[in-house]
Order: structure tokens, then sequence, then C-alpha cells
């Protein structure tokens, strides 16, 4: 069975540090391509990163690139997200995908997790 599912998000205070990690599952293969987005409310879903097979292929939006670290782990089918330096505007739920790189730099990905939220607030 076919799961994408996110964990590790929370209340963190401004400055401080999470880890999110992506579980998956797919099928008789690993995933092309791993990626995240997030959404804050009352906005559209944003595009943060995604990272390829071999890890020699990743892309970071504009706000994650300076703080944001991606990777992946393929004997564990998991990807994960580094966030570091957090701030208040951080604050969505946070989504992992997986699937084909393009679709899934596009925002048209296989799969989408659920989503795991993500607070920063003193």
């Amino acid at each position: 069975q076919v799961r994408v599912e996110e964990s590790g998000g929370g209340l963190v205070q401004p400055g401080g540090s999470l880890r999110l990690s992506c579980a998956s599952t797919s099928p008789t293969f690993q995933w092309d391509a791993m990626g995240w987005f997030r959404q804050a409310a009352g906005k559209e879903r944003e595009f943060l990163a995604v990272i390829n097979w071999k890890s020699d292929l990743i892309e970071y939006s504009d706000s994650a690139k300076s703080r944001f670290i991606v990777s992946r782990d393929n004997a564990k089918n998991q990807a994960y997200l580094e966030m570091n330096d957090l701030k208040p505007e951080d604050t969505a739920v946070y989504y992992c995908s997986a699937g084909y790189y393009d679709g899934v730099r596009a925002g048209t990905p296989d799969y989408w997790g659920q989503g795991t939220q993500v607070t920063v607030s003193s």
C-alpha cells in the first residue's frame, strides 16, 4: 500500500530548530524524488524543497534555502527537512510529497502526505 506520512511538527520558540520526517512506501521501488511544501493559514501552498534519488539534484525556494536543509535515507524510504532559526512566519502546515521529479517540483506529485503542523511562537 502506498503511504506518505509526515511527523515531527509541533510548537517551537523563535530561533529554535525542528527536523521533520517523511515516512513513505512504494509498490516495488523507491521514489524518484521527494519534496516539501507548506501552507500557512489563509495562504496558498508554497514550494520549499525537492531532492532526487541520489541526492545530487536539490532545489530550494528563496524562503527556504538560507535556513532549511532537505535530505533522504533511501534504505529507510525516509525524507527529512531540517529547519533552523525558525521565525513566526514559518508557522504553517508542512506537507511531504513523492513521485517523479518534475511533478514533485511543480506541486503535482503522485502522492501527498496529510501534513504536520509547525507553530513558531513565544
